[in-house]
C-alpha cells in the first residue's frame, strides 16, 4: 500500500521565532517519532515550508497577518532542526494550501495520506482539503497529537470541520501541550 506522511510547515518561525507557539515546540518530539518510525515502514516523507518574499508585508496575507515570518532563505523559513533529515523532499509554498504540494503527493499514487505538522487551523487543514479534493479515494488521516493550531480551541474547530469532510483525526485529547 503506498502511504505518504505530510509535514506542514514545522518551521523556525512556526515554533521558536516570530510567531512563537509554545503549543507547536510541545508537539515536535512527537511529529520527530512519527518521521523516524514513516521513515522505517519505508513511507515516503514530504515537508512543506511557508515561503515568503521579502515583500510579504504588502502581500494579502501580509495585510491581514502583519509579521513577517517563513521569509525565503532565512533562519525562520528553515524547518526545525530537530527534523532535519540529511535527505528531505521538501515542497515551498506561498499561501496556507498547496498544488504543489498535491502534485507532489500525486507521483506517489498514494491510498493513504497522513498530515501533521502546524497550524492545525490554518495550513493543516488548507491542505488536508485540497489533498481530500485531489484524491477522493484515498484516506486521510490528520494526527492531531502532532499538531498545534493558533489556539487550542481554534485546533479543535478545525479538527471537527475535518471529520465533517471525511478526513480521519487520531490521538485528539492526547496532544502534548493539553
Amino acid at each position: 500500500m503506498k502511504n505518504v506522511l505530510v509535514v506542514i510547515d514545522m518551521q523556525n518561525d512556526f515554533t521558536y521565532g516570530a510567531l512563537k507557539n509554545e503549543d507547536a515546540i510541545r508537539v515536535i518530539p512527537a511529529v520527530k517519532e512519527k518521521v523516524a518510525k514513516a521513515l522505517a515502514e519505508g513511507r515516503e516523507v514530504i515537508y512543506t515550508q511557508d515561503t515568503h518574499k521579502a515583500d510579504y508585508l504588502k502581500t494579502h496575507e501580509g495585510r491581514c497577518l502583519p509579521v513577517e515570518h517563513c521569509i525565503s532563505k532565512t533562519e525562520g523559513w528553515q524547518i526545525v532542526p530537530e527534523l532535519m533529515r540529511e535527505e528531505m523532499t521538501v515542497v515551498e509554498k506561498p499561501a496556507f494550501g498547496s498544488f504543489d504540494l498535491a502534485d507532489r503527493v500525486a507521483e506517489s499514487d498514494p491510498e493513504e495520506i497522513e498530515l501533521v505538522g502546524v497550524c492545525t487551523d490554518i495550513c493543516v487543514i488548507s491542505n488536508a482539503l485540497i489533498l481530500r479534493a485531489a484524491f477522493p479515494e484515498a484516506d486521510i488521516t490528520v494526527d492531531a497529537r502532532c499538531c498545534a493550531g493558533v489556539t487550542p480551541e481554534s485546533h479543535d474547530t478545525a479538527l471537527q470541520a475535518m471529520r465533517a469532510c471525511h478526513i480521519e483525526v487520531t490521538g485528539q485529547g492526547e496532544e502534548a501541550w493539553r
